[in-house]
């Protein structure tokens, strides 16, 4: 269960949807160094039950300003030379997925992908959590959780942690798994001891 600590600060997330939210890129994670150390605070627990888990439980895309959703301020931000209709849609554009080293230029070919899926953060201490709460970690543009890659990929991924899935670009593979860590750590979400291990293998390598 999260800590009241932790709780507060996923409260303080859920807070930041109605402050600015759009950024010059996506958030650049923690150092390695610093992920190892974070990954040391982490708690080692076997992945709760998937009872009673639903996405709506996690509301995301949520309004930022006006008429934009979390999932188009992504695209904006991911993106280059976006231009946006009156409803805040992306009609153009040029998108480059990290995952694969692919690029778009269609935004219904990229998928605004949640490093730490809404279903593996629900079995590492979610279900716990307020609606709101969930919220917050479901539109978090201020840790490096939400990137804009391409749609199969971020399919392939699904709610899969780091032992079972890594992005098929490996020499993203060091970035990848800091912004896994800075994200488990900032929420307080246990890891199991494959995801752990996995994540201690990838990181010495940074």
């Amino acid at each position: 269960m999260a800590t009241a600590s932790a709780l507060t600060a996923v409260a303080t997330a859920a807070a930041l949807l109605t402050g600015p939210s759009a950024q010059a890129a996506p958030p650049t994670p923690v150092s390695a160094a610093t992920a190892r150390a974070y990954l040391g605070e982490l708690t080692v627990k076997a992945e709760g039950s998937m009872s009673g888990y639903s996405r709506d439980k996690f509301p995301h895309w949520a309004t930022q300003t006006g008429s934009c959703n979390t999932r188009e301020v992504v695209l904006k931000r991911d993106g280059t030379d976006v231009e946006q209709d009156s409803g805040c849609a992306a009609v153009s554009g040029k998108w480059h997925s990290d995952y694969d080293d692919a690029d778009w230029t269609a935004a219904s070919d990229v998928d605004i992908d949640h490093v730490v899926p809404l279903a593996q953060a629900w079995r590492s201490g979610a279900s716990s959590w307020t609606t709101e709460q969930r919220k917050g970690l479901a539109n978090d543009l201020t840790r490096p959780q939400l990137i804009a890659v391409t749609d199969n990929v971020n399919q392939a991924k699904g709610d899969k942690d780091p032992a079972q899935w890594m992005p098929p670009l490996a020499s993203y593979k060091c970035t990848y798994v800091r912004m896994w860590v800075q994200v488990k750590h900032y929420y307080d979400l246990t890891v199991d001891s494959a995801e752990k291990s996995a994540l201690q293998s990838d990181l010495s390598g940074c």
